[in-house]
């Protein structure tokens, strides 16, 4: 299999997951828009893979992002946004959700830590009722202070 055929092999249904799962193993499990990868991104995911055996990202289809962020996002599409995170070495699977949230992903998929930035606390954090009440973890992560694609997309506008 060639570099390329490994990557799209990496961006699954929830079905296909399931299927492929080794349930021995722990889940790991964050989501987001992933618009533009920027340093914080890369520095957030790597941190967040070392939580458990599998990886998982749940990716909000340009749909979601539409309805979350407004008629200029996504700037980037959801396949070309898959592809990029497939191709990072610590992610084992990019899941798409069309829904505003992940919670009905997060309910089939049942990881064992969920992970999100330290922006959110533990109380606003999407799904963690779930994860709790199988008894995984919840986690967030310190974010770097001036990576955020709103940030990199007010700078590019005030450029030009």
């Amino acid at each position: 299999m060639n570099s390329l055929q490994r990557i799209k092999r990496k961006i699954v249904t929830v079905n296909e997951f399931k299927i492929q799962l080794d349930k021995r193993k722990k889940i790991a499990f964050t989501n987001g828009c992933f618009d533009m990868i920027h340093r914080g991104h890369i520095e957030y995911l790597a941190q967040a893979s070392d939580y458990g055996d599998i990886f998982v990202i749940g990716l909000n289809t340009d749909a979601s992002i539409h309805r979350l962020k407004g008629k200029s996002r996504p700037i980037t599409d959801e396949k070309s946004r898959s592809m990029v995170l497939a191709a990072l070495s610590f992610v084992d699977y990019v899941i798409f959700f069309d829904e505003d949230t992940p919670y009905s992903l997060i309910q089939q998929i049942q990881p064992d830590v969920l992970i999100k930035g330290s922006d959110y606390t533990i109380d606003t954090i999407v799904g963690a009722d779930i994860v709790k009440a199988k008894g995984g973890q919840i986690i967030t992560i310190d974010l770097i202070a001036g990576y955020s694609t709103s940030a990199i997309e007010k700078k590019i506008k005030e450029s030009s």
